[in-house]
């Protein structure tokens, strides 16, 4: 991570659009020296590393998802955005402004799916910068393992990314058994991802605290929201605890 270059500035809107545009054709086209001839650009034109990826590579990878998803993208094109997604994300991991320590650790993981694993790595990528103290295990963990990890290193933050409905049962299953067990009471569990997105409440009704729609809303809500808690189990731990 190295200090913000003086002049850097946020994409204005008109020029994220026509940079989603613009580099997603690349992408999909596996244009490797394309890409990263457009992003330098970007990068010499005054955009810091931080906004391109919220604005730009975030949307980018969502896209990709979602064309995926409903067969839109072919699996080669698949494989060129998301790889290369991956090169242009590292790149800019190096030019982030590192800010002060908050004192607050977070432990992350994901679904198994490539996207999944790319968003997860992105995000801690960016909360690494903004002062937290970030492990990043990725995807194709089990919930024991993860319990165990929780044990151990006692987080302030477990965040969970998922972009599939057959990953939603899995995470309630573990939250479940980490507010049963109450091994960790002051623990704030966050998720993220395509599936929260699309399935409004979802994130409250297996028990998340809070959920973000991407890393910009993320790095705001754990701050603004460090103490909310998930209602349902709230409500639930205090009797047991009146009992």
């Amino acid at each position: 991570m190295v200090p913000k270059a003086s002049g850097s500035k946020p994409l204005t809107l008109m020029n994220i659009e026509r940079s989603i545009e613009q580099l997603h054709s690349h992408l999909v086209s596996g244009e490797r020296r394309s890409a990263r001839r457009f992003v330098n650009s970007l990068y010499n034109s005054g955009a810091d590393a931080e906004s391109l990826a919220k604005d730009l590579f975030w949307p980018l990878l969502e896209m990709t998802s979602t064309l995926f998803r409903k067969d839109q993208m072919t699996t080669l094109a698949h494989h060129y955005s998301t790889r290369m997604l991956r090169m242009l994300v590292d790149q800019a991991q190096a030019r982030y402004e590192e800010k002060p320590l908050r004192g607050r650790s977070i432990c992350i993981f994901c679904g198994p799916n490539e996207t999944e694993e790319l968003a997860g790595q992105m995000v801690a990528d960016l909360l690494e910068a903004d002062g937290y103290e970030v492990t990043f295990a990725g995807g194709g963990v089990a919930n024991d393992d993860i319990s165990e990890e929780l044990a151990h290193r006692q987080p302030d933050v477990l965040l969970l990314f998922a972009s599939s409905a057959k990953d939603a049962p899995m995470i309630r299953e573990l939250i479940d058994s980490i507010r049963e067990k109450n091994a960790h009471p002051s623990l704030q569990i966050a998720v993220g991802g395509g599936i929260f997105n699309r399935a409004p409440g979802l994130a409250e009704e297996i028990g998340a605290d809070i959920s973000a729609k991407g890393p910009s809303d993320l790095l705001t809500r754990l701050v603004q929201l460090e103490t909310v808690r998930n209602e349902r189990w709230a409500k639930k731990l205090k009797v047991r605890a009146a009992a």
